[in-house]
């Protein structure tokens, strides 16, 4: 008697209204056709969407696969139904995947979600799971993506209006003040209570406490480059590299040459975490200035004729190494630097 092996593979292209479906199913290693359907994004159209697949026989297990790509917080629901139903699903970067399929023609959802669908068959061995989806994860990010936004609105109030402070009158200047200092204390306020909720987030979690403790013994790296790492990385799940963290930074430097014509320098790639990125540069600047070991490196690459930047860069690359480190180990990091006489 021949035993049925069966493996599915589903790919979504999730928009904010709804979302595009494209089933693979394999028997027996033979490829059948491939099945679309679309759903409302919302929690009634993930119910149809459970119902659709249970009619089309796809097990709730490891021999499913759903990819989608990272849409910011238009796939939750569909995380969310994955995690309940241990549906195995890949969250992947959008430009990585586009990268994949080469040079495509056309474009629209159902045709996005048939890519999304071969690609899932393609790499599956290759494609790890992303984690169940974590409640206190996401509110956690939630609020550290709520105080840089607010951050941003109450600097670009600050600063129009100190340039407004060059050109106007007195008189004048003391109104436009006064009539904003009613959002900018608002603002501030929200910031505050926002800046709560995040050290409870902290605080109350285990894993999310001992992280924290870990990267705030790093130099240069403080509350907000701790909470940010946590939250962007979904504290540190699958363990990414030194050099893994680095190219998500934006801060690994990479070859630029081809044969004997192209001899360009090593440069970082365009695509990163901008904020984590920033947040890094910001930590660099820091250490520099407080941190022996950095002052010191800092001015012997100047001595040499290095790119300010370029020794900034190399900084901030450190200290992606060293956050690897102390989280792999789970020891906080040991200041070991001697100066020499």
């Amino acid at each position: 008697m021949m035993i049925d092996i069966s493996k599915f593979f589903i790919g979504i292209d999730v928009s904010k209204p709804y979302f595009d479906v494209s089933l693979l199913t394999v028997k027996n290693y033979q490829k059948q056709g491939i099945e679309t359907m679309r759903f409302e994004n919302t929690s009634p159209g993930i119910k149809l969407f459970e119902k659709w697949l249970k009619g089309h026989g796809v097990l709730m297990n490891g021999q499913s696969l759903v990819v989608i790509e990272n849409t910011g917080i238009y796939h939750r629901l569909i995380w969310a139904f994955c995690s309940k139903k241990n549906l195995p699903i890949h969250i992947g970067n959008a430009a990585h995947i586009k990268w994949s399929f080469g040079i495509a023609r056309g474009k629209n959802d159902k045709i996005d979600s048939l890519r999304l669908c071969n690609y899932a068959f393609k790499e599956a061995d290759a494609l790890k799971a992303t984690p169940a989806l974590d409640a206190e994860l996401l509110q956690l990010k939630d609020f550290v993506s709520a105080r840089t936004k607010l951050l941003k609105q109450l600097s670009a109030i600050k600063t129009s209006v100190k340039e407004l402070g060059s050109v106007n009158d007195k008189p004048h200047q003391k109104l436009i003040e006064k009539s904003l200092k009613a959002a900018t204390d608002g603002i501030a306020k929200s910031i505050d209570s926002i800046e709560a909720q995040i050290r409870k987030i902290i605080a109350n979690n285990e894993a999310f406490r001992q992280s924290y403790d870990l990267l705030v013994s790093i130099p240069g790296i403080g509350h907000v480059t701790a909470v940010y790492l946590i939250g962007c990385t979904a504290n540190f799940a699958g363990c990414p590299t030194g050099k893994e963290l680095a190219c998500y930074a934006g801060v690994a430097p990479f070859e630029h040459s081809s044969g004997i014509s192209i001899k360009g320098k090593t440069r970082v790639h365009r695509m990163a975490n901008k904020e984590l990125k920033r947040l890094l540069h910001l930590c660099a600047l820091s250490v520099i200035q407080h941190n022996l070991e950095f002052k010191n490196y800092y001015n012997r690459k100047q001595d040499e004729g290095k790119h300010n930047m370029s020794i900034l860069n190399a900084i901030r690359n450190k200290i992606v190494l060293r956050v690897a480190a102390v989280i792999k180990s789970k020891s906080p990091y040991k200041e070991n630097y001697k100066l020499v006489a």
